[in-house]
């Protein structure tokens, strides 16, 4: 288990490990949640989008519009 030290900020720092294994990269999004009374991190890359597609039953519209987003927000 690696540890991290939380700034004043709230900001946390992941491991360089845990980044190269999950592909976290300068400006990719996280969703963070709360199973069963502890912390959850999960990476919101293009791998997790791919492996959602159809799952909102939208013919790939849905996630095209996601795929233009993200690309909008990296323009940044």
């Amino acid at each position: 288990m690696d540890r991290a030290v939380v700034t004043a900020k709230g900001q946390s720092v992941i491991p360089d490990k845990l980044r190269r294994k999950f592909g976290i990269k300068k400006g990719t999004q996280d969703c963070v949640y709360e199973p069963d009374g502890e912390l959850g991190i999960k990476p919101i890359a293009d791998h997790y989008i791919r492996n959602m597609a159809g799952m909102a039953g939208t013919g790939g519209k849905l996630l095209k519009t996601l795929m233009e987003g993200k690309a909008k927000e990296r323009e940044l």
